[in-house]
């Protein structure tokens, strides 16, 4: 990956995506050969759960060491209403959840930002918001994503897997 590289995982489900994703994050090891990433490298990562979410927006923002006022802009700009901002954490949708994720991630210095299918849950508009926030702030991002329209849009590269375990790389 090389810096302002948006690069899209893609294939059938079962093709490892989401495995790929795992061993950059060092979360498992990898299957065949090896992944290296460098010590000081910080990635922020937006999984594809978020039920895990609960508590207070600022709450949520001081563990996290996040400016709570980019937070709440950037979640203003993804449709989150201003009373949203009051409610408890688990009794949000769980597209309001997957806001707050994406909109930790954005608030984030990193140099690599990891997303596991991050417009899951979300309406039209918001997907629109998000393609706009990323292209703005242009990070690295290694990311899967069914939405053809999305990964067309974000991405600078697109890697596809095959069940078999090989790649092809698709250039822009």
């Amino acid at each position: 990956l090389e810096r302002g590289e948006r690069i899209a995982l893609r294939g059938p489900n079962g093709c490892g995506k989401s495995s790929v994703l795992k061993a950059v994050l060092g979360q498992i090891a990898p299957a065949a050969g090896q992944v290296m990433v460098p010590p000081q490298l910080k990635i922020s990562y937006v999984s594809q759960d978020a039920s895990f979410l609960q508590g207070s927006l600022r709450a949520f923002a001081a563990a996290h060491n996040l400016d709570e006022s980019l937070f709440k802009a950037i979640l203003r700009k993804m449709g989150f209403a201003r009373t949203q901002f009051e409610k408890p954490m688990e009794d949000l949708s769980e597209g309001q959840k997957k806001k707050v994720l994406l909109a930790c991630s954005l608030c984030e210095e990193a140099h690599l930002y990891v997303w596991d299918e991050p417009l899951n849950f979300l309406d039209i508009d918001s997907r629109a918001q998000i393609e706009t926030l990323l292209l703005q702030k242009q990070v690295c991002l290694l990311f899967v994503e069914h939405d053809q329209n999305f990964v067309q849009a974000i991405s600078t590269k697109q890697i596809w897997l095959n069940p078999q375990g090989e790649a092809k790389t698709i250039y822009k």
